[in-house]
């Protein structure tokens, strides 16, 4: 009977130890990004690119109001005959398609500004994650924002054995 306590202890004893070897944490990723200091100059520069390029769409637009005022104005006169009227109309279509190609380069752009802008802080958050992560000993550290793996201690790749189980 005293053989079975002690196995029973010694293997209870080596289930809490090794629960107790591996640490999890988690952090929140949207606060961290929301207290870094360089999050409010990144967001101001990407506010004046938006506007710089906003400003230049007002141009296009402006543009074209008043080549169509020029030319409501002008075919209401029956200054222009309808081969004129057609090019005009042709040409004010150019104009109204280019300002739509400039919406989609705007978004395009604004979108690439912002990873720029973006990437030193990610990459220094996701530095400092693996900084701890390796110091604390921490297996896994999750973000709570998200549910993704931040840092994960190296392990096993068991694709290979899960491969072979599946008979692949």
């Amino acid at each position: 009977m005293n053989i079975r306590v002690i196995f029973s202890t010694v293997l209870m004893l080596s289930l809490v130890t090794l629960m107790h070897a591996q640490k999890y944490g988690f952090l929140n990723s949207t606060q961290l990004i929301l207290i870094h200091p360089d999050v409010k100059a990144a967001d101001q520069k990407l506010t004046n690119f938006q506007n710089d390029m906003l400003a230049k769409g007002d141009t296009l637009v402006k543009a074209l109001e008043l080549n169509y005022a020029k030319y409501v104005e002008e075919a209401n006169s029956g200054t222009l005959s309808k081969l004129q009227m057609q090019e005009r109309e042709a040409a004010l279509g150019q104009e109204q398609e280019a300002i739509r190609a400039f919406e989609t380069e705007i978004q395009q752009a604004l979108i690439q500004k912002r990873e720029e802008l973006y990437q030193p802080i990610l990459n220094s958050i996701q530095q400092a994650v693996q900084t701890v992560g390796k110091e604390e000993g921490y297996t896994f550290i999750f973000d709570s924002s998200t549910g993704v793996i931040l840092h994960a201690s190296e392990t096993e790749n068991v694709f290979d054995k899960v491969k072979a189980k599946l008979g692949l």
